[in-house]
């Protein structure tokens, strides 16, 4: 049984179902995160724990394309520099 390559979730579409599709990013990051707690105890069995481990990745994938568009949209609103160069994105600082 080999492992399966990270890589390749990177590059496979992220098809999401339509019950996670229709969540809340907050909503959906709260979900993830008690399957997270879940995965973690160990108290579930292995066919359990395979099927949160699936939803979880989902609601990962779910996460990210929510962030990645909010992220395109806040730099749809900020102005080019005079340079005309594309706005940079930069951390928050602490």
């Amino acid at each position: 049984m080999g492992a399966k390559n990270s890589d390749s979730d990177k590059t496979a579409p992220a098809v999401v179902p339509e019950d996670i599709a229709g969540l809340s990013f907050e909503v959906a990051l709260k979900e993830l995160e008690s399957v997270v707690e879940r995965l973690e105890r160990g108290d579930i069995d292995l066919e359990s724990s395979i099927d949160a481990y699936s939803r979880g990745t989902l609601l990962k994938r779910h996460c990210e394309a929510k962030l990645a568009d909010a992220q395109a949209r806040i730099e749809k609103l900020m102005p080019a520099d005079d340079d005309g160069a594309e706005p940079k994105t930069v951390a928050f600082e602490d």
